[in-house]
């Protein structure tokens, strides 16, 4: 029965081991932060939440999956500075979490997702959600209706009903990168550009490690203003890394 050893070597593999594949690395994770956090009343050990917004292809993904975390470190100096060490950790599907180690591509503000999901036609009369022009954060045009998402005259990716599909895209001396770790399948970018990238609408936030190097996953926030405040709603753009 020497055949039955590799089946039962695999049924003993922590489940979220062998979930792991089901988050290829260079997959985007559109997140809506679940709860505030202010630097000035976190402790290290804190657990995070957020909510996945869109459905992410060629996993098992849905939209409102939850995705959950801690955080490293939350303190502020004698400069009046503030710092804040945060990392997701894990993807829970279906009753079970699926480990992973993410990046921050981008941040953005409570007030540019509600402006994102403005239509840029106003109040106009006929015009409803499923067929409004919208500006994503950072500035690709999201034409409803069965248009397109485009840059000016370049189509750069296409509608779905709770966000954007698309390629990663990069501009020139960006810090962000396009397409990594071989993984060129579309990806969800729920109400971020296709080469957002950095904080928007934070001016007082900068990211001083993204968690793509060495401490890998750990993302790392700072402001050289005593507060350092994330709204719930807050929106990230999270990558698995490798």
């Amino acid at each position: 029965m020497k055949w039955l050893w590799p089946l039962m070597a695999i049924g003993l593999l922590p489940l979220n081991t062998m979930a792991q594949a089901a988050v290829p690395p260079g997959t985007l994770i559109p997140l809506s932060l679940s709860g505030s956090l202010n630097v000035n009343k976190l402790h290290a050990g804190k657990r995070l939440r957020g909510e996945v917004m869109q459905d992410m292809p060629g996993t098992s993904i849905k939209r409102r999956a939850h995705v959950v975390g801690e955080v490293v470190s939350a303190a502020t100096d004698k400069a009046g500075s503030a710092h804040l060490e945060i990392r997701f950790d894990a993807v829970e599907v279906h009753g079970q979490r699926i480990s992973i180690k993410t990046s921050l591509r981008a941040l953005a503000s409570l007030i540019e997702v509600e402006e994102a999901q403005v239509p840029e036609e106003g109040a106009s009369r006929g015009i409803t959600p499923e067929v409004a022009t919208t500006r994503q954060i950072g500035g690709d045009q999201v034409y409803r209706g069965g248009g397109p998402v485009a840059v000016g005259d370049e189509v750069v990716g296409k509608p779905t009903p709770w966000g954007v599909l698309a390629l990663p895209r990069v501009q020139p001396d960006s810090p962000c990168r396009g397409v990594v770790e071989g993984n060129d399948k579309s990806q969800a970018f729920w109400l971020f550009s296709t080469d957002a990238c950095g904080v928007y609408g934070l001016s007082h936030i900068r990211i001083e490690h993204a968690g793509r190097t060495q401490p890998i996953g750990t993302i790392m926030l700072a402001s050289d203003e005593r507060k350092l405040n994330l709204m719930s709603g807050t929106a990230f753009l999270l990558r698995v890394v490798q």
